[in-house]
């Protein structure tokens, strides 16, 4: 009983002090107190603000402006004599920037026929394709209404009042639907090339996260790289939604992920742990339980991630001694002996020993980040559509927007128009 009463203490403290977003695994919007002392950043001795040499920017007059409003005294403030304007000499010029009401342009798309006065055949010309009725909206249109929508989590009763007021385009509900449906089907060739090419690339983050479908549990997946983002849905968070995505897995890739035991199955090149989760988990140890051995290894891997700073490219070699010498001070630390240690540190020090050899993957390997926030941010998205719309209806509306936040957030990575690009669907492939 005494053995059990000091488990249960033992869970109890660790649960509660895992009550806070600083160690991964609980949202911010939980945290017992919302405190940063978690926190994984360190704090800084520069001051708040623009920095010393930073390069800042400025709003600039346009050269010649769009329209001039000319304010010319006619008549004498002293006396009240009336003055002549046009020998008035300019003293000051001020700029404002303004928005016109945006007035919708409803264009005419005319098909003529002309008969030939050789052989006597009449010829048709054809209009546009994507004209299917007597009036509709362009691809511009859509365009917005899935910008709106996926980039800036919208409801349909939102995106239908903006388009009213703002853009002066009348736009139901129904459509609003529509249009996200039509343009992720146009969608489907771009999605299907990111995933290509995200299985070919060199290093590869992956993620998840749930989400809330129809009442139910789901769950978003990104597999991304610097230039690409791929997203997709699943009622199943286990290793199958992964093999069903990439069959082989990423035999050309280092693999950055945190700790779920499917993603550390999955074939790859290489994997990499995230170090950032590994190092709130150790702050939860230090702070529950003043473990020395957490404070040791917590040091080991601030050591490495500074290293990894001042590498260059020809340093990332097996035989680097500063990179030797770390691997080894990280062995004599797993092989420590776990006998007084807390039950939740034991299984952690084994958790690091089945995957060794994806702790410092980081420090041989010039691109391989330390850290999986990049898919982190890939997935947040999600988070913020769920506080926005509570959940998504249906299936398909999970899917529509995992394709279309695939491709929106691919384009931002590369710096292009988002909008542009969602109005040129299906005509673009990814690049």
């Amino acid at each position: 009983m005494q053995a059990e009463v000091k488990s249960l203490k033992e869970e109890i403290r660790l649960l509660k002090n895992g009550h806070k977003s600083g160690t991964s695994s609980t949202p911010p919007s939980h945290d017992i107190g919302r405190s940063n002392r978690n926190s994984l950043r360190e704090p800084s001795t520069r001051k708040t603000g623009g920095q010393s040499g930073h390069e800042g920017t400025t709003l600039m007059m346009k050269e010649v402006a769009d329209k001039i409003v000319e304010y010319r005294p006619n008549y004498c403030k002293q006396c009240g004599e009336g003055l002549i304007t046009d020998e008035a000499i300019l003293v000051l010029s001020r700029q404002e920037i303004e928005i016109p009401p945006i007035i919708p342009l409803y264009v005419e798309h005319k098909s003529y026929s002309c008969r030939c006065k050789k052989c006597g055949f009449t010829t048709l010309s054809e209009l546009p394709e994507r004209l299917k009725s007597s009036i509709q909206y362009s691809p511009q249109v859509s365009a917005w209404v899935a910008y709106l929508s996926v980039r800036q989590y919208m409801s349909y009763g939102r995106i239908a009042e903006f388009m009213k007021y703002c853009l002066n385009i009348p736009v139901s509900e129904g459509t609003i639907d529509n249009m996200l449906d039509d343009l992720t089907k146009k969608g489907e060739k771009t999605y299907r090339n990111i995933q290509q090419r995200v299985s070919r690339s060199p290093i590869v983050g992956g993620d998840e996260t749930g989400i809330r479908i129809n009442g139910g549990k789901g769950w978003l997946f990104t597999f991304q790289t610097p230039l690409l983002t791929f997203l997709t849905v699943s009622l199943s968070r286990g290793y199958e939604t992964i093999t069903s995505l990439f069959k082989n897995g990423f035999p050309v890739s280092v693999y950055v992920t945190d700790c779920l035991p499917a993603q550390l199955k999955v074939h790859a090149k290489a994997h990499q742990i995230c170090i950032a989760h590994l190092l709130r988990e150790l702050n939860n140890f230090i702070d529950a339980f003043k473990c020395q051995w957490s404070v040791q290894l917590k040091q080991l891997f601030k050591q490495a991630i500074e290293l990894k700073s001042q590498m260059n490219p020809d340093d990332y070699s097996y035989s680097n001694e500063k990179v030797v010498f770390l691997q080894q001070q990280l062995d004599e630390l797993l092989q420590a002996d776990p006998t007084n240690k807390q039950k939740k540190v034991r299984t952690f020090i084994k958790r690091l020993n089945k995957n060794h050899d994806s702790i410092l993957t980081f420090l041989y390997h010039p691109k391989v980040p330390p850290d999986n926030n990049g898919s982190e941010r890939a997935i947040r998205n999600a988070k913020v559509k769920m506080k926005v719309s509570n959940q998504f209806k249906a299936f398909a509306g999970a899917h529509r927007f995992a394709v279309l936040r695939s491709i929106i957030d691919t384009t931002i990575k590369n710096s292009k128009n988002v909008l542009e690009m969602l109005s040129l669907l299906p005509n673009i492939v990814a690049e």
